[in-house]
């Protein structure tokens, strides 16, 4: 079985090699314009973020298995493998930990405008105060405020669990334009109302593409703050962003944009919005959770070639 790993930098850990016969080949980085050269005698092909579309599928015959060393499968034409027999595969519950961590370490910063603050104590400002204390940036708790949490899998849950243990109100958000809302959720608009936080866990697909624009943004309280650790088209960030120039929120997170890396600029990364946090796609990228990432990979290759395929999206 040949196997080839197109993005193996993109994962820093240790991938063990199958215990079936193979042979691996290995590729630090890859482009669209690599694929169908570097996958023409692949059996199983390793992905992370790179685009595996219908006219590449569509041009590798000997392709039976995508392996993907992540959750989010949107850079997978999902229905050309089904058509074409490819079994494709994900990793999951490997970042339960990191992603909820991350959430909530955002979801404190900007509540307590850690960035300002510090910023104000590098500039001399502290040092020149006639009190004890600046208090130029108000703060929030976490404790007794509102968590709003759109997508209840195991990110959403476990930072659900975090945010308990803060004392914050949970409330899970129904489909946004759900008829019917289900035991155990809150109607999506009364979450935009009533939540201090937004914290976004779910997959992004094509129902999910634009979920929090300039409307939603203006449902919400203007003391709020949004938080966005799953996948940057999620967000209209223009609109993101002219919402935090206005005031109109009080401040938003994100370790995701819509373009990653953003090459071409990206309208988050202005250096004039106020209480904006950006971190470079790294919520999942604890030590430990890629590590985990690495093993389930493999575990997914090993289960294919044993004839019972795992963790399969098609």
């Amino acid at each position: 079985m040949d196997i080839v790993c197109l993005e193996r930098d993109a994962v820093d850990a240790s991938f063990r090699r199958p215990a079936i016969d193979h042979r691996w080949t290995e590729f630090p980085v890859s482009t669209e314009a690599d694929i169908l050269t570097r996958l023409a005698e692949a059996d199983v092909a390793i992905v992370n973020k790179v685009r595996l579309g219908a006219a590449d599928i569509a041009r590798l015959p000997r392709l039976k298995m995508v392996a993907i060393a992540a959750t989010g499968a949107d850079n997978v034409d999902l229905e050309a493998c089904r058509a074409r027999g490819v079994v494709v595969s994900n990793v999951r519950g490997y970042a339960l930990h990191a992603v909820p961590e991350h959430a909530l370490m955002l979801m404190l910063a900007l509540r307590r405008r850690l960035l300002d603050y510090v910023a104000d104590v590098r500039a001399g400002r502290w040092a020149r105060s006639d009190s004890f204390c600046l208090l130029d940036h108000p703060i929030g708790d976490l404790h007794g405020a509102t968590l709003g949490i759109v997508g209840r899998g195991g990110l959403g849950d476990g930072v659900a669990r975090l945010a308990a243990a803060f004392g914050m109100r949970i409330l899970y958000a129904e489909h946004k334009g759900a008829v019917a809302v289900r035991s155990g959720y809150t109607a999506f608009e009364t979450v935009l109302a009533e939540a201090d936080v937004l914290s976004l866990h779910c997959p992004l697909t094509p129902a999910t593409r634009g979920l929090i624009g300039a409307a939603e943004l203006a449902a919400m309280k203007q003391t709020a703050v949004l938080v966005n650790t799953a996948r940057g088209g999620l967000v209209d960030e223009a609109a993101l962003a002219d919402a935090l120039r206005r005031r109109r929120l009080a401040g938003a997170a994100t370790d995701v944009l819509s373009a990653e890396p953003p090459r071409n600029g990206n309208a988050l990364l202005a250096d004039d919005i106020p209480n904006l946090i950006v971190t470079p796609h790294v919520a999942w990228a604890s030590r430990e959770a890629m590590q985990a990432l690495a093993d389930q990979v493999i575990d997914n290759i090993e289960a294919f070639a044993a004839g019972a395929p795992r963790n399969r999206l098609a």
